[in-house]
């Protein structure tokens, strides 16, 4: 059955949502920066990573406008995403169907692990580059920082994690599996912007705990909706920075915390199958 999704109806499914489900929503789009093309990029690797998923374009601005964003920009940011290879869409009578495509599934599959892994990343082995003054060795430096998980230090010097790579070429490597990490360090890894954001989410990530239904959710949409917000502002973190091991970060650094709670409350949020949310828009 066709959705009728018009400006009643979404105003319809708006006016019936219950009041701790909009202070949720609230809360995880406080800060009104969120690119809506990046938002759609998250729907897709939340809900439809797989090579066979597909979302109905009447799903799509569901979903974007419970977020309170509007469908034009909606319909904006999937064309900007079909323009960048992202995803591809299809006519499915007068409705579209859009997916993934290798590229978007690739880009997806990378990022995963970094936003779902329980566990944070804590290496036994360390390598640091040094780049002497000339412009050739000073490519090779960042040459490697673009396709590595490396930290710049300064102009000439990186560190990463793993053993130093083979076939380097004008560059000192060293490894070692012992590593002292000075405060300016930390300070580097974890400077004060990134270290307020955690903060702020970490902040919004309890108040949506305290408001959630203690019984779970029966409406999809809505755990749908909470579920790609609350990856959204992680994924938005987590993916500014190397992954790294505390010793690397402030002590009042907030992501484990963030990370611990972004996952329980995704426990609580289990994903909804794509049928069960199209099925609820052919209701």
């Amino acid at each position: 059955m066709a959705f009728p999704l018009g400006p009643a109806y979404i105003w319809r499914m708006k006016d019936t949502a219950p009041d701790w489900f909009e202070t949720c929503i609230g809360q995880l789009t406080a800060n009104g920066t969120q690119r809506v093309w990046s938002v759609l990029v998250t729907i897709f690797g939340d809900l439809a990573q797989s090579g066979s998923d597909q979302i109905s374009g009447a799903l799509i601005t569901a979903l974007t406008s419970l977020a309170g964003i509007k469908s034009e920009a909606t319909r904006v940011a999937l064309h900007r995403l079909r323009k960048e290879g992202w995803i591809e869409s299809t006519r499915v009578g007068r409705n579209s169907v859009h997916r993934l495509t290798d590229f978007g599934r690739d880009q997806s599959a990378a990022a995963a692990p970094r936003i779902y892994a329980r566990d944070t990343n804590n290496p036994d082995t360390w390598h640091v580059l040094i780049a002497s003054v000339s412009e050739r060795s000073r490519k090779e430096l960042s040459d490697l920082m673009l396709i590595g998980d490396y930290i710049p230090v300064n102009p000439s010097t990186a560190i990463a994690p793993g053993p130093v790579p083979d076939g380097l070429e004008d560059l000192l490597g060293i490894e070692s599996s012992a590593i002292s990490v000075p405060d300016w360090m930390r300070d580097l890894c974890g400077p004060e912007p990134l270290k307020a954001a955690y903060e702020q989410f970490w902040t919004t990530l309890q108040l949506v705990e305290r408001h959630l239904p203690a019984n779970g959710l029966d409406d999809p949409l809505q755990t749908a909706v909470l579920r790609v917000l609350i990856v959204h502002g992680w994924r938005r973190l987590i993916l500014r920075h190397p992954s790294l091991p505390p010793t690397f970060l402030p002590a009042d650094w907030k992501g484990a915390e963030c990370r611990q709670k972004v996952l329980q409350l995704l426990d609580r949020l289990p994903r909804p199958s794509l049928a069960s949310l199209e099925a609820v828009l052919g209701d």
